[in-house]
């Protein structure tokens, strides 16, 4: 039994030596980032859509920092960076989705669409430039978009940050 055990120690190691070579840095979240990417910037996100939500801009940046500063090792600065986001807020809107028969919308649509640039100077090929990120979520034609904008925003920018960490980072 022990010259079994020994023999598969010998079999073992080098499979283990081997491995050590390669190193790739993995957090709680699934995030894989390189073992040299120490720091993230991310940029002020500018809302450019026609129509503007107040406090969406602040909303979508913060969010990414606490997502990124939250789930990762990497430390947020304000220039430079081992990994760079930026992007913008290209499209606030909404509109009516479920007709009825009379001709009027049962449910009403609020979407929102980033347009995203991701550099990893790392590994560059990582890196995406221009990515359109869009998510959307239904409320009553009942209810005015003023009265639940807010909850809608959250819910939607939830999503978006979601996406964008898992694109930059999690490479799906």
């Amino acid at each position: 039994m022990k010259l079994l055990n020994c023999k598969l120690w010998l079999w073992f190691l080098p499979v283990l030596i081997s491995g050590a070579g390669c190193s790739v840095k993995y957090s709680f979240s699934g995030a894989s980032i390189p073992p040299a990417a120490k720091t993230i910037n991310i940029k002020y996100f500018p809302n450019n859509a026609s129509l503007v939500a107040h406090g969406l801009s602040q909303k979508i940046t913060e969010g990414l920092q606490d997502k990124f500063n939250s789930e990762t090792n990497l430390t947020l600065v304000n220039n430079g960076g081992d990994l760079v986001l930026e992007g913008s807020i290209v499209d606030y809107k909404t509109t009516p989705v479920a007709i009825q028969g009379n001709e009027q919308a049962a449910l009403n649509r609020l979407t929102i669409t980033l347009d995203v640039s991701f550099t990893n100077t790392i590994e560059e090929n990582m890196s995406f430039d221009s990515r359109k990120f869009t998510r959307y979520a239904d409320y009553s034609s009942d209810q005015p978009l003023t009265e639940v904008q807010e909850g809608l925003i959250e819910e939607i920018s939830q999503m978006l940050i979601e996406d964008i960490f898992n694109k930059a980072v999690i490479n799906w």
